[in-house]
């Protein structure tokens, strides 16, 4: 194993790098330019649902449901994947083996198309799974290699990179769409299947300089059959552990209730902008819904800076009390909202805060963390809360627009859940040490 010295700039530097490398995944695919494609496919043919065997479903509520199933294969593999990580040291290749399926699952939605359905959405949740997969590894590494007050810092500096990175891409992709016979493309719908073919190529390619820093701890042991249920005797022993600090607890339990309400609007946020907002024709509806997604990463940058530099004064629970409030006040407003001026003012407000609740719960959850080798199974256990959120905020959110019809009804729930966080943060002792 190599050396390493922890808290090294060039180290974090390359830890933060990742984030530039892998969030084209969550701006391209997951925000803007595949929404717009999954949209105008539904377009063409003038319907605005699918048939799965003999039942009739919402285009949006599709992606919810798919966006489920792939979370919840997320939760079930990170705990067995951890505990192998955990005793082999192996964290940085299944980093990498994650990074790999995503990259590649990217560049195959190339050939995504309603007559295959399920076998597109098929690896359109094989790159979700590869995107979340990965930073299940990326994120344990934080503990391993900042010391605890360097690490508001670089996480903040991770995300604020990759915005950057997937603004870079995104106005790359942009042009394409834009000027496709400029560049040889037929339409503008193949100048988008293209784009995920250069996020695939951006992710892996970039990547590389994150792997070659990234300290490796793989040790001579043995795998065993008892090692792949490690992941989930290690989970349960977290929980026991959690016992033991109140203020862990405490914050996991309030993060899962208001992340599952950030990551469902992170998800649906361009599917709403594509689908319920008044665009004039199929032109603006594209351009305005890039603009709006790069305005959300650019205010994002500033977010998450602001949002560490607001914890430095008042602490990371109190912060994200007020984070949280501004949620609640968003999620009120996008109910109203149907000409693209007021999308373009929500998706301001959402990427001011988006930033800031992203990188501050990360760091809040590694400095509320007891003194622990086995940063991989606590961080395990982030993730899996996290995705369990997910899937039941995707879950209802699909349910809810299936059943009324309507996008904006499935927007009220989210503000229940933000409103219970608020609470919740609330009750965590000792916030202003946090």
């Amino acid at each position: 194993m190599k050396s390493f010295v922890k808290g090294d700039k060039k180290l974090l530097n390359a830890w933060a790098f990742y984030d530039w490398a892998n969030s084209v995944y969550a701006l391209v695919i997951s925000s803007s330019i595949f929404p717009l494609y999954y949209g105008s496919l539904f377009r063409e043919l003038n319907i605005d649902s699918f048939d799965f065997w003999g039942t009739s479903i919402k285009s949006e509520s599709i992606i919810s449901y798919i966006t489920a199933i792939g979370f919840l294969i997320v939760c079930v593999l990170s705990p067995i994947l951890s505990g192998i990580a955990d005793y082999l040291g192996t964290k940085k290749f299944f980093m990498k083996l994650f990074c790999a399926i995503g990259s590649v699952s990217c560049m195959l939605l190339y050939f995504f198309s309603l007559d295959y359905m399920i076998i597109s959405l098929l690896i359109y949740m094989f790159g979700l799974i590869g995107f979340w997969g990965s930073l299940v590894f990326y994120n344990s590494y934080l503990p391993d290699i900042a010391f605890t007050e360097q690490q508001d810092g670089i996480s903040a500096k991770g995300y604020s990179l990759g915005y950057v990175g997937s603004v870079v891409l995104l106005l790359l992709n942009l042009l394409l769409v834009m000027k496709y016979e400029t560049f040889g493309f037929e339409s503008a719908m193949t100048a988008m299947r293209f784009s995920f073919i250069l996020v695939g190529l951006w992710w892996v390619g970039f990547s590389m300089y994150t792997f070659r820093y990234l300290p490796d701890f793989k040790n001579d042991k043995k795998i065993t059959r008892s090692v792949f249920f490690k992941g989930f005797r290690e989970l349960k022993k977290v929980w026991n552990e959690l016992k033991e600090y109140v203020s862990l607890k405490r914050y996991l339990v309030a993060f899962f209730v208001y992340s599952m309400a950030v990551q469902t609007v992170m998800v649906i946020a361009a599917y709403f902008g594509e689908k319920e907002i008044a665009w004039e024709n199929d032109t603006q509806r594209t351009t305005g819904l890039i603009l709006s997604i790069l305005m959300i990463q650019i205010v994002a940058i500033a977010g998450a800076y602001l949002t560490s530099m607001l914890s430095k004064k008042i602490g990371n629970i109190y912060t994200l009390c007020v984070l949280n409030a501004l949620w609640i006040i968003i999620c009120l407003y996008a109910y109203t909202i149907v000409t693209p001026n007021e999308f373009y003012v929500a998706a301001s407000f959402v990427g001011l805060v988006m930033g800031g609740i992203q990188s501050l719960s990360r760091s809040t959850y590694s400095k509320l963390l007891p003194e622990t080798t086995d940063t991989t199974s606590f961080f395990s256990f982030y993730d899996v809360t996290e995705k369990l959120g997910i899937v039941l905020g995707m879950s209802m959110y699909g349910l809810v627009s299936d059943l009324t019809g309507k996008m904006q009804n499935a927007i009220l729930f989210l503000i229940v859940f933000f409103a219970v966080g608020f609470v919740l943060l609330l009750r965590i002792p000792n916030k202003k040490q946090s």
